[in-house]
C-alpha cells in the first residue's frame, strides 16, 4: 500500500512533493513545496504574486482549515473608473472585455499578491519545514532551467478571442518579461527548450534569506513600489503592507451520505454545494452518465448556480450573500423541481463572447492516514508584467470585476473578486474519501463537481473520474468535447438545447485528485494537460 500520494498539472512538481514526503516531510510541506516548483516551471499558471485556495486536513491534529488568499483590488480602485470603456461580456462570463484591455494586461491588471505569504503561514503553523528549505527546489528550476512543456507552450499561442488580446502579449508587452521568455530572435521558446529565470532565481534566495517580510515591507516591495509608480499601476507600499490571508472553516454539505467540504466565498464552493443539493434529488446513476437526460439535468443545476453566482455571490465583505438559501436543501429542492417540470434557466449575458482563460494551477496531496491537502493557486491569466531584476510575473485578477458600478462584482478598494477556486474533500463519515481540484475560470466548479459525481454516483476511481468525457453550461449553450457521442449531441438538441462541439477530446478545468478507499490511494491526473499523479 502507498502511504502518500501527489497529483498535480506538473511533472516537476509531483516529484518535488514526492522527495518532500520521502524525506520525512508532511503534506503540508510537500504541497507548499511542489507549488513553489509550480511557479517555476508554469509561470504564467501560478506565481507568488497571485492569489488561490487551499483546503488542509490533519485529521492526527484535529485541523480542518482552509487558508484563503484571494488578491484584493488596490486601494486606489474606483467603482466607476472603467465603465466607459466596457466593450463586452464573456460569454460564459469569466470577466469583462475593455478598450485598451486595461484589466487584462499591464500595470492596472492587478491586484494584491498574496500566494507567497500564504504559503509562509501554512508552513510556519502545519509543516514541518521553513519556507527557505522548500524554494530550494524551485530556485534550481529557475536557476538550471526546465524544458518548456506543451501545456506551457500552448498557452503563450492562444489568439486573440472575441476581443481578449493574444497571449503572447505576456510575454512581449513588458521589455522585463521579454527578456525572460524570448529567443534572441525575438520568439518563444519552443516545446522542449530549456527555460532558464536566473532572476526569480534569486528573488527566492532573497525570501529565503530575508523572510517573507521583505516581499511586503523590505527590499522587494521598495522595487515593487517604484515599479508600480513609475508605469501607472495601482499597486501600492500601502496595499503590500494590507497583504493579509484569511482563515475560514469549511462550507459543508451532505451527498448521497457523504459528508462535503468545500470553500466559503468568494470561493466558489457554494456553487458546489447548490450544485450537489439540487442533484441530489436525482437518480443520476439510474439515467446513465453522459446520456441525454444526465447532461440535460446537471446542465440546468449548473445554469442555476451561475446564476445565482452572477447575482447574489460575491466578496462578503462587500456583498450581502443570502447563505442560508444558498446553502438550504429547501431551495435545492424547489430548483430540482423547476428542472423537473422541464422549465430551462437562462442565463443572461450583455453579449456573446469566447472561450475563457484558464490559466491557474492545482495540487493534491494526501497520506494514508488521511491528512490532506487540495490546493488551487493562480495568477488568473497572467499580466504580462515583471519588475525588471525580480522575475516572477504578476495576476490580473482585476480582469474578472465587473466594470459597471453597483453590482455583486464591482470594483472597489480591498474587495476580492468572485473566484470559482472550489478545492473540495468529500467524507465517508470522518474519513477523507475523495479530494478534488482543478483549474480552469468559471469551468473550474463545473469540473470538480462532474469528478465527484463520476465518484460518487458511478463508482470511478480517480484517474477514471478526472478523464470522463466532461461537459460544461455556464451560458444558455451547453459546451461538450469531442468524446461525447454526437447521438447524445441530437437528443439534446432535439429538446431544444444548443450544443457546441469542441474539437478537442478533453475539456478544461484540468482536474487532478485523490481517491482514499478502504485506505488506499488511487490518484487521477487530467489527461488534457501535462502533469500526473505518483506515490511513495
Amino acid at each position: 500500500m502507498h502511504r502518500a500520494m501527489v497529483s498535480a498539472a506538473q511533472p516537476e512538481a509531483v516529484e518535488a512533493g514526492l522527495d518532500i514526503l520521502a524525506a520525512g516531510g508532511n503534506v503540508i510541506d510537500a504541497a507548499i513545496g511542489a507549488a513553489l516548483v509550480q511557479t517555476a516551471v508554469d509561470p504564467q499558471m501560478c506565481g507568488v504574486a497571485g492569489f488561490g485556495s487551499m483546503h488542509i486536513h490533519l485529521p492526527e491534529r484535529g485541523v480542518h482549515t482552509f487558508i484563503d488568499f484571494h488578491g484584493r483590488a488596490p486601494l486606489a480602485t474606483r467603482p466607476d473608473m472603467w465603465q466607459d470603456r466596457i466593450v463586452g461580456e464573456c460569454d460564459d462570463g469569466f470577466g469583462f472585455v475593455l478598450q485598451g484591455a486595461v484589466n487584462e494586461v499591464g500595470y492596472q491588471s492587478m491586484t494584491t499578491p498574496l500566494t507567497i505569504k500564504a504559503f509562509d503561514e501554512a508552513l510556519r503553523r502545519f509543516g514541518t519545514r521553513t519556507l527557505a528549505d522548500m524554494l530550494q527546489p524551485a530556485i534550481g528550476y529557475c536557476e538550471s532551467g526546465f524544458a518548456v512543456r506543451p501545456h506551457v507552450h500552448s498557452f503563450w499561442m492562444q489568439p486573440a478571442q472575441s476581443g481578449r488580446i493574444e497571449r503572447i502579449r505576456v510575454l512581449t508587452d513588458c521589455a522585463a518579461s521579454a527578456k525572460i521568455y524570448l529567443r534572441p530572435d525575438g520568439q518563444p521558446r519552443k516545446v522542449g527548450e530549456l527555460l532558464r529565470n536566473p532572476d526569480m532565481g534569486r528573488t527566492y534566495r532573497r525570501i529565503a534569506e530575508h523572510g517573507v517580510d521583505d516581499f511586503y515591507h523590505g527590499e522587494i516591495a521598495r522595487r515593487i513600489d517604484a515599479d508600480m509608480k513609475a508605469h501607472g499601476g495601482l499597486v501600492t507600499m500601502a496595499d503590500l503592507a494590507a497583504c493579509a490571508t484569511e482563515s475560514v472553516d469549511p462550507l459543508w454539505t451532505t451527498y448521497r451520505g457523504y459528508r462535503v467540504a468545500t470553500n466559503q466565498p468568494p470561493g466558489g464552493g457554494l456553487m458546489i454545494v447548490l450544485m450537489l443539493n439540487i442533484l441530489e434529488n436525482f437518480d443520476l446513476a439510474a439515467m446513465g452518465h453522459n446520456s441525454a437526460d444526465y447532461i440535460a439535468t446537471v446542465s440546468e443545476a449548473m445554469k442555476i448556480a451561475t446564476v445565482d453566482k452572477d447575482e447574489r455571490m460575491g466578496d462578503p465583505r462587500f456583498v450581502d450573500i443570502p447563505m442560508a438559501e444558498l446553502t438550504s436543501k429547501e431551495y435545492a429542492a424547489r430548483m430540482a423541481a423547476r428542472i423537473r417540470s422541464g422549465e430551462k434557466t437562462r442565463v443572461p449575458r450583455m453579449n456573446a463572447g469566447g472561450p475563457e482563460s484558464k490559466e491557474t494551477t492545482h495540487i493534491c496531496v494526501a497520506d494514508a492516514k488521511g491528512a490532506c491537502v487540495s490546493l488551487t493557486h493562480s495568477l488568473g491569466s497572467s499580466s504580462g508584467v515583471v519588475t525588471d531584476g525580480l522575475g516572477f510575473m504578476y495576476n490580473n485578477c482585476m480582469m474578472v470585476f465587473d466594470p459597471r458600478p453597483g453590482r455583486a462584482g464591482s470594483l472597489a478598494p480591498g474587495k476580492a473578486r468572485f473566484s470559482a477556486m472550489s478545492p473540495t474533500m468529500v467524507f465517508k463519515g470522518d474519513k477523507p474519501f475523495f479530494i478534488v481540484g482543478s483549474p480552469g475560470g468559471t469551468t473550474i466548479t463545473m469540473g470538480n463537481l462532474q469528478a465527484i459525481l463520476n465518484a460518487v454516483d458511478f463508482g470511478m476511481n480517480a484517474q477514471e473520474a478526472v478523464e470522463a468525457p466532461r461537459f460544461c453550461t455556464t451560458s444558455d449553450t451547453i459546451e461538450v468535447t469531442n468524446r461525447i457521442l454526437r447521438s447524445t449531441q441530437r437528443a439534446l438538441e432535439a429538446r431544444g438545447y444548443p450544443v457546441m462541439r469542441h474539437a478537442f477530446s478533453h475539456m478544461f478545468p484540468l482536474v487532478h485528485a485523490i481517491r482514499i478507499n478502504d485506505g488506499r490511494l488511487d490518484g487521477g491526473a487530467d489527461p488534457a494537460g501535462d502533469g500526473m499523479a505518483a506515490a511513495i
